[in-house]
């Protein structure tokens, strides 16, 4: 996780900076396979070369990007989950328990529906 020490350090609310680098990490080893990088000042994971999943810190949730299509799957397991959802990512508000589970579902269908793609973004 060496490579997030600088953005988890910028995180300044020390419950957030646990929280993203719990997330962060969970993500790691729950997913060997997948390639942690920093791209546009994000944590993001990606697989053979493809972008899987992305996470960044605001000052009141935690924002979780799998991509339109790696939402729209699960929008309604967002919403009960008590998040608030954009067009390309979602939002876990600070206070609200992470939903790994639903967390996991979302990166295995990437990974799966990305299998074959040859691009960063989908097209």
């Amino acid at each position: 996780m060496e490579i997030f020490q600088a953005y988890l350090a910028a995180i300044k609310n020390e419950a957030h900076r646990c929280r993203m680098g719990e997330v962060l990490t969970w993500v790691q080893e729950t997913f060997p396979t997948l390639e942690p990088k920093m791209a546009w000042n994000q944590p993001m994971f990606t697989y053979h070369g493809t972008f899987i999943i992305g996470f960044s810190a605001a000052k009141g949730h935690l924002s979780v990007a799998p991509e339109a299509q790696g939402l729209a799957p699960f929008s309604e397991d967002i919403r009960a989950s008590g998040y608030s959802q954009g067009r390309n990512l979602f939002r876990i508000p600070w206070d609200v328990p992470v939903n790994f589970p639903l967390l996991e579902r979302i990166i295995r269908f990437n990974i799966e529906d990305k299998r074959a793609c040859a691009t960063f973004w989908r097209r």
